[in-house]
């Protein structure tokens, strides 16, 4: 069984939604994952799609989710018609730090927190 986190593992009974939040928590501030990374680290590689579902429903939710620091592969902003404003999302990442040019992730790479290597 897979670990969220040092306290949380994740059990079967536990919706593929629900999971997906769970990582999605745990992304630090001024970090970026993507929608595929997620999918993976739960085992379900082909399922970035709904990853981007789940987190799309997010905004219903009264727990914050920080689904603003979930890109694309490429660090694209995809979700930002999803938060209310076209720059929205945009302005969440720059008050962490981090830099985007074109709805794009600047330095992508360094930014990149990869849930199959931060939560082993």
């Amino acid at each position: 069984m897979r670990k969220i986190s040092k306290n949380r593992e994740m059990h079967e009974e536990d919706g593929f939604f629900s999971l997906v939040y769970q990582v999605t928590r745990m992304v630090p501030s001024g970090r970026v994952t993507t929608y595929g990374a997620i999918a993976k680290y739960l085992g379900t590689a082909r399922s970035a799609r709904m990853v981007g579902w789940a987190l799309n429903q997010s905004h219903f939710l009264e727990d914050h989710i920080p689904a603003h620091r979930v890109v694309n592969r490429n660090g694209l902003l995809t979700g930002k018609h999803h938060f209310g404003g076209s720059r929205v999302m945009q302005e969440l990442l720059e008050s962490e730090g981090i830099q985007i040019i074109d709805d794009r992730v600047l330095n992508f790479k360094q930014a990149f927190w990869d849930p199959s290597e931060e939560l082993e």
